[in-house]
Order: C-alpha cells, then structure tokens, then sequence
C-alpha cells in the first residue's frame, strides 16, 4: 500500500499531513501527486468525496518552498465555481500548509474590494478565485497574472453548469502559456473534454472512478410521494423521524431558492433544528450557516446546489433529495455530501408522478436502478390522482378570471329583466302634444324676452314632508341655474358687469366694525 513518504512530498508537508491524522492518500492522490510534482499537466477524473483537494494542495506547497511572491503578481492560480468551494480550499492550505510561509489570497464575492486588494499588494504565492471576482480585480488594473506559473482548475464541470467557461477561457488566455495546468472533473461531459484538448498539453490523465458514478459506502433509497407540497414536506418530515438516532446530521437539497426558504420555515415550524443556506444569503451568513452545521451546531442544513460540490463536511449522515435535480449530474454531487472517506451514508429521494423523466436519466447515467423505500409510485392511492385531477378539471372549467361561466338560462333571464327605470316605461305611450304635459312652467318678467337673463333672488326650497319630493325638487332648481349658465354665455347682449355686478357674495355684504 502506498504511503505519503512513497509520493516524493517534503519533509514539512509530511509532517503537516501526520498532524492532520492522514497516513494513505486515496486513489486519486496516489495518481495525480507524482505527475504534478514533475511539473506535468495532469487531468483528474473521480467522484466526490475522494480527496481532489489534497491532490493539488500538496505538490503545490512542494513546489511553492521555493521562491518568492511578488506584488500584484500571483504565483499560483486555483479556479473555483462557488465562495464556499473556494473558501475550503483555503483551509486546505492553512492545514497543510501550517509549516510553511506562505501568503494566501481569496477573491470572492460578498467580500470588501479594498481588503481583498491590500492582500495582493503584499503579493500572494497562492490565489484562490471564482472567476467573476477575479476578472473585475483584473479590469481595475489590481492584478497581472503575467508570473502564474501554475493552473488549477477545480470542479470543471460545475463551472460549465454555471456559466463560466467563456470566462476560463479569457483567463487562460492572460496566463503565460509555459504553466502548469491541474485540471480537475467529477464527470466529463463533451464541453469539458474539448477545453481540456484546449488549454493542456500532453496530460496525464488519472481517472480512479468511472465517469458518474456513485460511491458504494451510500446506501440509495427512493420514496413515493404525492405531487402536493404539504405531502412532500409530510413524507420528508416522516423519514427524518424513521431514522430516529441514526440521523446524525442531514442535507436536504431543494432544485429552487425559493422552496429552500419555505421547506426552512416548514422544518422549524414542527420543531427541528434546522437552517438554510442559498445563493441569495449575504456571504458572512452563508459562512456561518455552513460552520454551525459543520460544528454540530444544527441538525438539518436545507440548501440548494450550492452544497452539492466539493464541500468537505466528513461526517454527514444522511442527504434527502426533497426535489429530485434536474440535471443527472447534480444527483451524484448531492449523495457525494454522505459516504465520505470510507464512512458509510444514506440517500433518500423523494419521487412524485411527474419526477419519472428525472430519474430515468439518473438510472441511466449511474447504469443501476435504485430501490424504492416502500413501493413504487403505482403504490400511491388512486384518489391522490383523482382528486387532484378534478382540481384542475374545475380550475379549467373556470373563466378568464378564474370566475364560473354564468348559466345559458340565467343569463337569458337576467337579459329579459329591465336595466334601469327608463326600460320599466318603455311601454307606456308617447306623448306628442307638450301642453299635455302637467309640469309647472317658467314664468318671466314683463320686460324679458328669451334669452336674456336678470338676476333673482334665489329660490328657497319649501320643506317637505316627503325627502323625495325635497330631493326631485333641488335637482330640478339645479338644472334651471344651469340653463341659465348656458343662456348666459350664448346669448349675452349687454354690457359686462363691473366687479362681481349684481352678484356680490354675501359674506361680502356684513358689515365691518372699525
């Protein structure tokens, strides 16, 4: 069996791992250490949970003893997708490194830019970046990656699923092309073999695992479930109690953001002890959520994706897939949270009706099936599938705005009904003759023809008995004044008033004691 004194390492990072309680490296140390150490371009192929980091941690700090770090100008490059991934690998060199001298530098989001920049200016031997980080000090002219001598690029394949491949590609480019390049991969999808045949030169290729597979120390069960989110939450909430003192610690992954914080806020609400943790929480509370959880401090982690890759967390017991990922690739990175460094773990997924096209891809991409729980999905109850059928049957039979059509019958006899009071008498007979009519008539003076207008004392309303009669009375004072305002403006002949005329207010008119 191969040991770490067998693999060329020097005396101080031996001394670092013993420390550390590391005796054999794994598989892929075993293979990728000794070509790194000859300055060779090495290409890592193996699942999760198989020590990648170490594989480069460990030569680089050999082949940093010597020389030294100068200002803005890095001596090492290692490429992470995420903050978390990043931050990990820091501690890596901290660990290991705890005998050395050497200058560590991590440009993340969520982090001060001037804190960030002081650290380069005191030079950094090691740079651990995410990409979009890294660019941004690059285009503030902060940063010169002219002096990289070596290349690490960790969880290739997750930088693919998030988009920063053009942003590699531009970084590659700005390195000198003498480096030395580690690339590492848990799958090896098509877009990842052509930027290997790319940027490396006559790699050595390690590959301990077959592409995509699970580790064989987790045990994978699968758990029927109705659609509805309160039986997934139910059923989620019954194996967590099923496994009674056996459940450790848990992950429990969910494919969206949002349903991280309501599947959070479910947990808590029936008492466990459980937090959450998502690309959208400030960087200082996604640390700490992940240190509580990795202290012991919390039960339950419900996160997204973002805990799927690389995070060196040895103890986890159990990982539940609330939502069953998407991507066929992502189901291997979750599980990978549990079984790690020989310890033996537990994988649940939850499987609704319509999860059947997700899993057949993971069967399929994994090459083996997995076993259901307690039945199949053809075991659910026939009324779970009727009932929510005839939900949506009555949804669809609503209208536009979610209102029921009204009755072809009601309608028709609504439409017969008079609208208004005028339909009421739309019956009655007409009436040509206007002197029929039994209406009180204007009355002018003598010396007024029609259209000319004087001004009146205004007429008081007599009470009435009847509020109606007071009422119909007021309304018909209101249109003479406004035929008189129309009257007024058409047909005015005579000279215009001076001041207010004869219509002075009567506030105007009391009398003012001096």
């Amino acid at each position: 069996m191969t040991t770490f004194a067998e693999l060329g390492l020097s005396p101080k990072i031996l001394a670092a791992v013993d420390a550390a309680g590391y005796t054999t490296p794994t598989p892929i140390q075993a293979g990728a250490i000794p070509h790194a150490l000859e300055r060779k371009d090495v290409l890592g192929i193996a699942q999760t949970g198989t020590g990648k980091t170490a594989s480069f941690v460990l030569p680089m700090l050999h082949l940093l003893e010597k020389g030294r770090a100068r200002a803005r100008m890095p001596r090492t490059l290692i490429l992470e997708p995420t903050r978390e991934l990043a931050a990990q690998v820091e501690e890596n060199f901290v660990k290991y490194g705890v005998n050395h001298r050497i200058n560590v530098a991590l440009l993340i989001g969520g982090v001060s830019f001037d804190e960030q920049e002081r650290k380069l200016e005191r030079g950094a031997d090691v740079l651990i970046a995410t990409p979009g980080r890294l660019l941004d000090h690059f285009e503030r002219g902060k940063l010169l990656l002219t002096g990289v001598e070596i290349l690490v690029i960790d969880e290739a394949d997750r930088m693919l699923d998030m988009g920063f491949i053009p942003d590699i590609e531009r970084i590659c480019k700005l390195i000198p092309f003498t480096r030395q390049t580690l690339f590492f991969s848990a799958t090896m999808p098509a877009e990842i073999t052509k930027l290997t045949e790319q940027f490396l030169h006559s790699p050595a290729r390690v590959e301990v695992a077959k592409a995509s597979t699970t580790a064989k120390t987790v045990t994978q069960r699968l758990v029927k479930s109705a659609k509805k989110p309160w039986d997934k939450r139910a059923v989620l909430r019954d194996l967590i109690n099923a496994e009674g003192d056996e459940l450790k610690n848990a992950i429990v992954f969910c494919n969206r953001k949002m349903d991280v914080s309501e599947l959070f806020r479910s947990l808590v609400k029936h008492g466990f002890d459980a937090g959450a943790l998502h690309g959208d929480m400030d960087q200082r509370a996604r640390m700490t959520m992940l240190s509580n959880f990795k202290d012991g401090n919390l039960r339950i982690l419900v996160a997204s994706d973002v805990a799927a890759r690389g995070l060196d967390i040895p103890d986890v017991s159990h990982v539940f897939n609330y939502d069953i990922p998407i991507h066929a690739e992502d189901y291997v990175h979750r599980i990978g949270r549990t079984g790690r460094a020989g310890r033996s773990g537990k994988a649940f997924s939850i499987i609704t009706p319509s999860d059947t096209k997700h899993l057949d891809a993971i069967e399929k991409m994994i090459g083996e099936k997995i076993e259901w729980l307690d039945g199949d999905l053809s075991t659910l109850p026939a009324q779970e599938e009727t009932e929510d059928t005839s939900r949506r049957g009555g949804r669809n039979s609503r209208g536009k705005n979610g209102k029921k059509p009204r009755d072809g019958k009601d309608h028709k006899e609504k439409q017969t009904q008079p609208r208004n009071a005028e339909e009421k008498t739309a019956d009655a007979p007409v009436v040509t003759d206007i002197s029929a009519i039994d209406a009180p008539q204007p009355v002018l003076p003598d010396n007024v023809s029609l259209g000319t207008v004087v001004a009146q004392e205004p007429v008081r309303p007599v009470p009435h008995k009847n509020g109606n009669d007071e009422r119909r009375q007021n309304h018909t004072q209101n249109g003479q004044q406004n035929n008189n305002k129309r009257h007024r403006r058409d047909f005015d002949d005579e000279p215009s008033p001076l001041g207010f005329g004869d219509d002075v207010p009567a506030f105007m008119l009391i009398p003012i004691n001096i």
